[in-house]
């Protein structure tokens, strides 16, 4: 099992490439179960859950392809539409796959979805979407079964708990695009990857109307063609990198940066004196001084996003008094807490609100990852710490990141993978 060995305290400089949208890509990719024809999608990034969704195609009869940042798609077999738990459990994107088979091939065998361990994500708005579409739907043994001879047209509300449901919403949004009939998702989820899905499904001659808003309308056709496409800059990774710019009082440009897409997350690191500035197709973040605190809330797009939260807490462990950040989205998504602590910051958790009193210097230490996004924090506490640190468990951040420790090396840190 692979770890990182981080020797902190270096300013980094320099520049690096955002790849394509991981969860742009995954709803992109089950969504190709839909087409007729070849599909080739490009600015893919070479992830541990790309490849997952990639063998979890193979099995559904979906030859997948993948050449440098391009990945070709074509269905060249119909007859399994059992999508196993081996695979399932690794992500929770694996639940995309419910929607599509189950429009074109009028059944589905699901696992139960996995992911990371963030805290309950009940899928039951997903079932009862496609219920009031028409399946017939049981679980049995761990895995959803679902069926339709044709799914038709309904009006489907997408609100949960804790906000709209993002794969909920893409699920639907599949499915319904070889439905009978007009489909309406209320309270759809807004995140920039469902618009780039829509856009996806619009090329293969898809009618989606209004993706990116809280109405969304889906006009059914009798089929779907293959198409190319480029996908949407990975914003989450951009943030991240913006983070690790300002935690180690560098200066870094990063591109490429759809802003329009992280006004929330520039919103709160320019509030904390972090300079962030338009620079071409990307931007260019630096920090040369204490950092300010901050009060951040996890909301749905277009608020403060969840997969942000552990690298923002991160950085706020070095501001210059009390930051108070407060999750909305999973409430039980502090799993990097503890670690950070060991590391000397000053933490104290209350419910689903964390108080930072910001320290002066936090200590390299052996500290585990639990989590895709808590392992990109430890890796910025790392970076920015005194000493040594040791981040166990680094497959959760393969699953997002690509090569990270590389990326961050060439901008000037001192980090490196060992294989036990």
């Amino acid at each position: 099992m692979d770890k990182f060995v981080i020797h902190g305290g270096r300013r980094l400089s320099g520049a690096v490439k955002v790849n394509g949208s991981k969860n742009a890509c995954l709803p992109i990719m089950a969504a190709a179960i839909l087409s007729e024809g070849a599909c080739s999608l490009h600015g893919v990034p070479h992830l541990a859950d790309i490849d997952t969704m990639s063998f979890m195609l193979g099995e559904l009869g979906v030859s997948v392809n993948l050449q440098g940042d391009s990945l070709g798609l074509l269905v060249e077999d119909e007859g399994c539409s059992h999508a196993r738990y081996d695979l399932v459990r690794k992500m929770r994107a694996s639940i995309c796959v419910l929607g599509p088979l189950l429009a074109k091939r009028g059944c589905a065998r699901v696992a139960m979805p996995g992911g990371c361990a963030i805290g309950p994500r009940p899928i039951d708005l997903h079932l009862r979407g496609l219920k009031a579409m028409g399946a017939e739907i049981e679980l049995h043994g761990g895995d959803i079964i679902a069926s339709s001879k044709r799914l038709r047209g309904a009006e489907v509300f997408m609100g949960g708990p804790f906000g709209s449901t993002v794969l909920g919403t893409a699920n639907i949004m599949m499915a319904a695009t070889l439905a009978v009939g007009t489909t309406v998702i209320e309270c759809a989820a807004c995140e920039p990857e469902l618009s780039d899905l829509a856009a996806f499904l619009n090329a293969m001659g898809a009618r989606v109307h209004g993706a990116g808003t809280p109405h969304v309308v889906i006009e059914g056709v009798e089929a779907l063609r293959g198409c190319e496409h480029t996908v949407i800059p990975d914003r989450i990774e951009a943030g991240t990198f913006m983070c690790a710019a300002a935690i180690t009082n560098g200066q870094v440009h990063i591109s490429p940066v759809r802003l329009d897409h992280m006004m929330a997350v520039v919103d709160r690191l320019r509030a904390m004196d972090v300079i962030v500035e338009k620079a071409g197709d990307g931007v260019e973040v630096s920090c040369a001084r204490r950092l300010a605190p901050v009060d951040a809330t996890t909301q749905p797009y277009p608020g403060f996003p969840t997969d942000l939260q552990a690298q923002l807490m991160a950085l706020v462990c070095l501001a210059d008094g009390n930051s108070v950040i407060t999750e909305k989205i999973f409430p039980d998504r502090f799993m990097h807490v503890a670690e950070l602590a060991r590391m000397g910051a000053q933490i104290h958790k209350e419910g689903p609100t964390v108080i930072v009193t910001g320290c002066k210097k936090l200590a390299g230490a052996p500290v585990m990852a639990s989590d895709l996004r808590a392992s990109a924090a430890l890796v910025l506490a790392g970076l920015a710490a005194d000493g040594e640190t040791v981040v166990n468990r680094v497959y959760h951040i393969d699953r997002g990141y690509e090569r990270i420790e590389r990326r961050f090396a060439a901008l000037g840190a001192d980090v490196s993978r060992i294989s036990d």
